[in-house]
């Protein structure tokens, strides 16, 4: 079958197509034929070799979700998954493949009138967000800024903080066009890159999927008490000494937090996923699909990932 792997660290030519014998799923395993691959700014990372210290190395295939139809399962686990149409976590990485063998407790059944691509569009970046949201906690009547909202988490979190009851939402984005896709999906004030532009004075919660060396200014936007949960590294690391920033403003009693879904447990996680599957075929919210890509296209993917031109998300198909 073919995979797409991380040949070598750096720009999105590092990316190359192979051919991988077919997995043959073990105990507990089921085997997905793939429909659709969620593209995340997570791979990029990845890929860029940022990621190096936490483990990753080149020969990595990236991707951490996938839709498509299991065909066989393993020993254990019962037959009537075969035929089903399911949505799959697989984690750190793999799923940049036309075949996968995922195990059965990371499974999801989609919803009959839920499609592959949206399934994608929805999943990993609506559980980052419910959960980054949580994590702040974020309750209704607070204020929140989703700085990078463009991307597939950042428009979740615009999605599900105007949904539970959010004051305002305010986002930071890279122009007026996107500012407009934004509001129509619930954000109620659109800023710059900057965090410039006509908005609250300040904000209970921030969520930040950009981090990077401008992630400490955003401490003073913070209200009294204010959190500020990072999900995302897309500009790369904060500033080593960060925390210096976030100590001069002592008075305020401000809080930081990283956030990660592999803290959660797996049944936490599909619990939020299969809600928000419902959620999104009762028209409640929205899965936003930039393009459609084959998956020898995942060169192309990540360029435009690193050019900024996604809204939404990529989704690749085998």
């Amino acid at each position: 079958m073919r995979a797409v792997e991380i040949r070598t660290f750096g720009g999105p030519d590092g990316l190359a197509v192979i051919d991988l014998p077919s997995p043959v799923p073990a105990a507990g395993e089921v085997l997905i034929s793939v429909e659709a691959i969620g593209v995340g700014g997570v791979d990029t990372v990845i890929r860029s070799g940022a990621l190096a210290g936490f483990g990753f190395r080149e020969g990595h295939i990236p991707g951490n979700e996938v839709a498509g139809t299991v065909t066989a399962v393993g020993d254990g686990v019962d037959p009537a998954w075969i035929g089903r149409r399911v949505w799959a976590f697989t984690g750190e990485g793999g799923g940049y493949v036309e075949r996968t063998a995922v195990p059965v407790e990371k499974l999801l059944s989609l919803p009959e009138n839920l499609s592959a691509t949206d399934a994608v569009a929805l999943g990993t970046s609506g559980m980052v967000a419910h959960f980054g949201l949580a994590h702040a906690p974020f309750e209704a009547g607070e204020s929140v800024l989703v700085r990078g909202a463009a991307g597939s988490i950042g428009i979740m979190t615009v999605q599900l903080a105007a949904r539970g009851g959010a004051s305002a939402v305010a986002v930071t984005t890279s122009s007026s066009e996107r500012g407009d896709r934004l509001r129509e999906l619930g954000a109620t004030h659109v800023l710059d890159r900057s965090g410039a532009g006509d908005g609250p004075a300040g904000y209970d919660v921030i969520v930040d999927i950009v981090s990077g060396v401008d992630m400490p200014s955003f401490f003073d936007r913070l209200n009294p008490n204010g959190r500020m949960v990072v999900v995302g590294v897309v500009a790369g690391m904060p500033p080593a000494d960060f925390g210096a920033k976030l100590m001069a403003t002592f008075r305020k009693s401000l809080s930081f937090a990283a956030f990660s879904a592999d803290s959660i447990p797996e049944p936490d996680r599909r619990k939020a996923s299969a809600e928000q599957f419902a959620a999104a075929t009762r028209g409640e919210l929205r899965s936003v699909v930039h393009e459609l890509l084959p998956l020898e296209k995942a060169v192309l993917a990540h360029r435009k990932m690193d050019d900024g031109e996604v809204f939404g998300r990529i989704v690749l198909t085998p």
